[in-house]
């Protein structure tokens, strides 16, 4: 099979992943193993943007390759969503964490580290040019459209922006590992599935 030919917008997008790489712009990085840089086409249908890599994204350098994107990538394919479709990125680009034992565990990031990664979404958001950005969860809705956006009340809902012609927010899936039992994750999935069936059908008729 022949190689695909990459996009002008795709070029670009390594230019940028190429600068990312070295960024100092907070002290993230100083315990981060690397930058983790968005993964997809550009352009794109769909753009997802979650809050940062943890520990998996940090070791393998690419996002949502852990059991949270598990479970999105999943989603997606019950939604009946094309990944040739999806970009997946993240609102900060280092992993924050602290240690418990031998593990490390997610911090979430304050908001001068997420300012500090702010210009590496917006040119991630710029050369990508999504129908749709979904953010997902409390930190990346707060990023993209701000602190009035609740997510347990707002989900799918369509919002006013100018960073794309339908911008939305939903859990992120990382919730739905959380929830107490195998009925409730059961659940919580099926509501996340709905979600992303509902974003479809209304970027369909833009």
């Amino acid at each position: 099979m022949a190689k695909r030919t990459r996009t002008k917008d795709e070029k670009q997008l390594d230019l940028l992943r190429n600068k990312a790489a070295s960024c100092t712009n907070c002290d993230l990085y100083r315990r981060a193993t690397q930058t983790v840089f968005g993964a997809g086409p550009a352009p794109a249908t769909l753009m997802f943007i979650g809050e940062q890599p943890g520990d998996a994204e940090d070791k393998a350098g690419e996002p949502f390759v852990g059991p949270a994107g598990r479970v999105l990538r999943e989603a997606l394919a019950e939604a009946g969503i094309d990944p040739a479709d999806v970009y997946i990125t993240n609102a900060v680009k280092h992993f924050k964490w602290k240690p418990q034992g031998k593990r490390r565990i997610h911090e979430r990031p304050n908001h001068e580290e997420i300012l500090a990664c702010r210009m590496w979404l917006d040119g991630e958001i710029a050369r990508v040019r999504p129908k749709a950005i979904i953010a997902l969860g409390a930190t990346a809705a707060g990023v993209i459209l701000g602190p009035f956006v609740k997510v347990t009340r707002d989900r799918a809902r369509a919002f006013e922006s100018g960073l794309a012609p339908y911008v939305t927010v939903t859990v992120h899936p990382s919730s739905i590992l959380r929830a107490p039992d195998e009925a409730g994750r059961r659940a919580a999935r099926r509501a996340f599935v709905a979600d992303l069936k509902k974003i479809i059908k209304a970027i369909s008729r833009l």
